[in-house]
């Protein structure tokens, strides 16, 4: 008999349909609705893609997108590298609330940043010029940066922690500069988790739909905006599908450089927790780094706050008691919309932990060539343009008994697709980590493959399920571009549609209730975060 990691052979992973299933998941609500958008794009106007190239203005949008998410990625590194450097090498009480406190921003609703950032450009008169937090290329910029800043602390921090110190110390003792011996040996090896920190901000900002689309205004556009403008504003399907090839073709690009890269991390030599105490010249350092990042980062956040509690008579609650009302250019009171978010997140995250999980079994007990084709595949939703995946599955599931778009379930599927690439990434990591001796004893002593991964991998990975299904919720709680095509049904409005509506109205109290609901759907997701946090021993950034 074949055996493959303790007692799992090949045929009872392909009986158990470990391959198939996820593969046959991701293939029917994923390459088939985007193959289907690119193609009957392409078909209904083969000169489309020609067109980018010709076309003056969207040459421009590509370019813009192009620069603005290079500039985003460096400025990211730049803000986020001194905190990076505090919370992998000082010993400090809060380390870990630290860490959790920088993923909130990274989690938080696209619409909700948005309406952070707007309000903060209101409260400190921000609203014109270079600097303005609204319609400009500055607020954007910020935006982006403010998201990102935990990808490099999670992801370069946590592999900096568990590098080991010899070289340095060896280097130090001989005479070498702190300088020095930082820029040839520690930011050498710090190289390939750069690297991956740098590819997947760049990922971030170069999809990014949300926050240009309300902080950029209708002068700067994306492609991920573009495509948004000409599937639904100008119904062009063939610019908006050539569009899409493009952004894949990326996306493809640097999913694949990224895999890459996080093989080259799991290889780095484990060390644990050997910090520098908080003494000297850190006593002083660490703590300014960890308040002037933490303060750049919840400024918008507190002014957000302050903002949804501002009435026309001073300070209240009207504008959270005014959420139980309709307005007219909504389908559903506020609080329908939240109890909305809510269930398709639930659903969503289920979902998304049900073949998550399946997908990690995949990856990590398949056969090499699909196992990483599958870890490929699964990663590619999350970096791909959520207005894409939204548009290609109402054009799919559109006739017959696949007729999905008018019913509810059609938006937690879309918000699941988001959510399994942050449940692979928790459990793939702790199943590859399980000594195989384990599971060799077990089936020593007559354990089936199954009971093997019963009584041995599901309780270890267990821990990892709960973070993995943690972030999904948040993710899908706060999802906006995908739900923005597929959420269209009058009584299936979510809580971001809402927000963003809310945004769009003239007014003062109307922006006051956009701001009150931000708030709640903030307080719900930094809920969710801070229990992730307390099941999670290592990032899935």
């Amino acid at each position: 008999m074949e055996h493959h990691r303790g007692g799992l052979t090949q045929s009872s992973l392909r009986r158990a349909g470990f391959v198939v299933g996820p593969a046959l998941f991701l293939a029917v609500f994923f390459a088939w609705p985007v193959s289907q958008l690119i193609w009957r794009g392409i078909t209904d106007n083969p000169e489309a893609l020609t067109s980018i190239a010709t076309s003056s203005s969207l040459r421009g949008v590509l370019w813009f997108t192009l620069w603005q998410a290079v500039l985003s990625t460096l400025l990211t590194l730049a803000i986020a590298f001194p905190l990076t450097a505090v919370v992998a090498n000082v010993d400090f009480r809060g380390r870990r609330l630290v860490n959790a406190l920088v993923t909130i921003p990274f989690v938080l609703p696209t619409v909700v940043v948005a309406g952070a950032f707007l309000a903060t450009g209101d409260r400190l008169s921000l609203t014109d010029g270079v600097f303005s937090l609204s319609k400009s290329v500055f607020a954007i910029l910020v935006a982006h940066v403010f998201f990102n800043v935990a990808v490099v602390v999670r992801t370069v921090g946590g592999y900096w922690r568990q590098l080991s110190r010899d070289d340095e110390h060896a280097a130090r003792t001989l005479g070498s500069p702190a300088w020095e011996t930082f820029v040839r040996i520690t930011l050498r090896r710090l190289r390939p988790s750069i690297l991956a920190a740098t590819s997947i901000v760049f990922l971030f900002t170069f999809t990014s739909f949300g926050v240009v689309l309300i902080l950029g205004g209708a002068r700067q556009r994306t492609i991920e905006t573009e495509i948004f403008r000409y599937a639904i504003s100008r119904t062009d399907f063939a610019t908006a599908a050539a569009l899409s090839i493009v952004q894949l073709v990326t996306v493809v690009a640097l999913v694949w450089f990224n895999l890459r890269l996080r093989g080259r991390l799991n290889q780095s030599d484990r060390l644990g927790d050997r910090l520098l105490p908080a003494s000297g010249w850190v006593r002083v350092a660490a703590p300014l780094t960890i308040v002037v990042t933490l303060v750049l980062l919840f400024v918008p956040i507190a002014i957000l706050v302050e903002q949804s509690l501002r009435t026309g008579d001073g300070v209240g609650l009207a504008n959270y008691r005014a959420l139980s009302e309709r307005p007219p250019f909504l389908t559903v009171t506020p609080q329908r919309a939240m109890v909305n978010s809510i269930s398709f997140a639930v659903l969503a995250a289920t979902i998304a932990t049900v073949f998550g999980g399946w997908a990690s079994l995949a990856i990590v007990y398949g056969k090499s060539r699909a196992a990483s084709l599958l870890d490929l595949g699964y990663l590619l939703p999350l970096g791909t343009s959520a207005v894409t995946l939204g548009f290609g599955i109402l054009l799919t599931f559109d006739s017959g008994w696949l007729d999905l778009r008018q019913t509810w379930f059609i938006i937690p599927l879309a918000q699941s697709l988001i959510g399994i690439p942050f449940v692979t990434r928790a459990v793939v990591p702790v199943l590859r980590s399980i000594d195989p001796s384990l599971r060799d004893a077990a089936a020593s002593m007559g354990s089936s493959p199954s009971k093997v991964w019963r009584d041995i991998d599901l309780p270890i990975a267990r821990r990892a399920l709960v973070v993995g299904a943690g972030f999904a919720f948040a993710i899908s709680l706060g999802e906006f571009g995908a739900t923005s095509f597929v959420g269209r049904g009058p009584d299936h409005m979510t809580v971001p549609l809402a927000i963003a509506r809310l945004l769009g109205q003239p007014g003062q109290s109307i922006r006051g209730q956009a701001m009150a609901l931000s708030v709640i759907l903030m307080v719900v997701t930094t809920i969710v975060l801070l229990v992730v946090d307390r099941a999670d021993r290592s990032s899935v950034l």
